[in-house]
């Protein structure tokens, strides 16, 4: 391929990332406001919130860490409540390395860095049918950060104005399980699906209910693969 073939294929993998990602970018304005309004409302500025947000770029972990922000700030229960909500993104990135490695080791590394759920299940998508390139991912990946960290400071700048605001009286409480059902439902493969999730959700549960802190996600995450890893055929793992 020329060149200008190779600037023509990235330029329109940027755009198919675009466009793929634009309903989650919009999907993810109200978890980003509600998000910066609970960071305002323990005493972050909006620049510590914006800070905060381009350096972890994880909803689920950013939201576990202004849970437990005091002062003093408990730095050892954040750092290790994060670490086990943002385990998930080991499997993502190993589901996606072998579909990746024409990239080269330090693209995937950028590449990887900007993984959310959102860019991880569209970037899986693409490579099940046609492969996934960096210019892709980084349409997929761009946008949506650039947006988590706009609108997280946009809501700390409102944080007053939203102190009062309830979450589930606006329906913004099930923006992360619409979101995350959507992106389990474009996986489904019949009924093994259903017991992997199954399983998983088994295990996060009674996990919740008798251990204390995150390790339920850890938990739903080994149940998921182990179970996958049973019902998997032996045909395909050979291919």
């Amino acid at each position: 391929m020329s060149v200008s073939g190779s600037a023509l294929t990235r330029r329109s993998d940027f755009s198919d990332g675009l466009r793929a990602i634009a309903p989650l970018v919009v999907a993810a304005f109200p978890i980003a406001l509600v998000f910066g309004a609970l960071a305002a409302q323990k005493g972050l500025s909006p620049f510590e919130t914006m800070l905060m947000s381009s350096v972890v770029f994880a909803g689920g972990s950013q939201f576990v860490a202004i849970d437990f922000w005091a002062t003093p700030v408990p730095w050892v229960a954040i750092t290790i409540s994060a670490l086990l909500v943002n385990i998930r993104h080991v499997l993502m990135s190993a589901s996606l390395g072998a579909k990746t490695k024409q990239m080269g080791f330090g693209w995937q590394l950028i590449a990887f860095g900007f993984l959310a759920d959102e860019v991880w299940a569209l970037s899986e998508h693409r490579a099940r049918k046609q492969g996934t390139s960096f210019a892709f991912m980084m349409g997929l990946a761009i946008p949506f950060y650039v947006n988590w960290l706009v609108m997280t400071g946009v809501g700390a700048s409102l944080g007053t104005l939203l102190a009062d605001l309830d979450p589930a009286k606006w329906g913004f409480d099930f923006a992360f399980p619409a979101i995350f059902i959507g992106l389990i439902m474009g996986f489904w493969q019949g009924q093994k699906t259903g017991v992997i999730l199954g399983a998983s959700g088994v295990a996060a549960i009674a996990c919740k209910a008798f251990v204390p802190g995150a390790w339920y996600i850890a938990a739903g995450a080994v149940a998921g693969v182990l179970v996958a890893a049973v019902l998997a055929d032996p045909e395909s793992l050979e291919a």
